[in-house]
């Protein structure tokens, strides 16, 4: 029973650190963004989105150097992008009278981040077959193709920067700028320290369990460092502020997708993953994406009934990689 017990409160005591930080980072970020005269769009797909997916990266960076797991913090980064797209929405729709995206967001945001789906894909893929070692059951992955999702990130940095050169600021409101960074800086050490909490007790749950870390990493850690992404698009659609809601998910998926997993690389010097599990999750990925770009695209809003089948959704997701981590079904080889 302690075996379960003392992970669980390492969940919750991380998860709580975690809300916290994120509490400081989002207002230290919306003063700054007022600050810098920043589009709303370019707030949300960049600023918070990259503040907010802090924990994805602390995930991977505590899973590969500290405790040399980097399955786990890949699974983490895939588990979080489900989350992001399926739950955060759901949650967001149910805290707003009307979550309305715009064209501009499914034609220019959400295409992005289907580019950035398959650039890593692509990555995968030639770490299976290009590089010496690879074979079609592990992809082997090297700084020189992670270069590859980090260049794709800078075309999207470059593309809501033309958007900023052309939106005429408000004026600046009274804000110390170094405060704001200071504070933005501890917010994110304090977070770092949430998801090294919760990185343990995913261990700790996996030995417990005599199941695969991967499973944690995609549904406890992945859940858990996806709070700060909830808690600013559930607060902006609680303040009608639906494209920051959004644009939030789309941008933070984008993120972790191009620059955290090839972060993780680069730290690692070279990483393995496993092409058999890869495939089928990225696939589950690539199908929950192309659920939300539909729906949100149809009149373009989220209604109640279909947040119900996003949860819907995701709970399959959820007995899918358990049934598979137990060995109950064996759909997907490598688990």
């Amino acid at each position: 029973m302690a075996g379960v017990l003392v992970p669980l409160a390492l969940v919750v005591a991380g998860t709580a650190v975690i809300w916290k930080g994120s509490g400081f980072f989002e207002r230290a970020a919306e003063r700054l963004s007022k600050y810098y005269g920043l589009p709303v769009a370019v707030h949300g797909a960049i600023v918070v989105a990259v503040g907010s997916s802090f924990p994805e990266i602390s995930s991977i960076v505590v899973s590969t150097v500290v405790h040399g797991e980097f399955s786990l913090g890949v699974g983490a980064i895939v588990g979080s992008a489900i989350f992001n797209l399926l739950v955060i929405p759901a949650l967001s729709a149910f805290s707003s009278e009307e979550l309305s995206t715009t064209r501009d967001i499914v034609h220019k945001d959400a295409q992005f981040y289907v580019i950035s789906i398959l650039v890593l894909f692509l990555v995968f893929a030639l770490g299976a077959t290009y590089v010496p070692g690879g074979t079609n059951r592990a992809a082997i992955l090297t700084p020189s193709l992670a270069v590859i999702p980090l260049a794709t990130y800078g075309v999207y940095v470059f593309l809501h920067q033309q958007d900023a050169t052309e939106h005429v600021p408000e004026p600046a409101p009274d804000v110390r700028p170094r405060r704001e960074w200071a504070t933005l800086a501890v917010a994110l050490v304090v977070i770092g320290v949430g998801v090294e909490g919760i990185v343990r007790a995913a261990l700790s749950f996996g030995a417990t369990f005599d199941t695969p870390t991967f499973l944690w990493g995609v549904t406890v850690i992945a859940a858990a460092t996806s709070l700060p992404d909830a808690i600013v698009s559930v607060r902006a659609a609680k303040n009608d502020e639906s494209v920051t809601s959004v644009t939030n998910v789309l941008g933070s998926n984008t993120f972790n997708l191009l620059v955290a997993i090839p972060l993780g690389v680069l730290l690692a010097g070279t990483a393995t993953i496993d092409f058999r599990v890869a495939v089928p999750t990225m696939g589950f990925l690539a199908f929950a994406t192309l659920v939300f770009v539909v729906t949100t695209r149809t009149h373009l809003e989220l209604s109640d009934r279909e947040a119900v089948g996003f949860l819907l959704l995701y709970a399959v997701f959820l007995a899918w990689m358990a049934l598979e981590s137990f060995g109950v079904i064996e759909t997907v080889r490598g688990i």
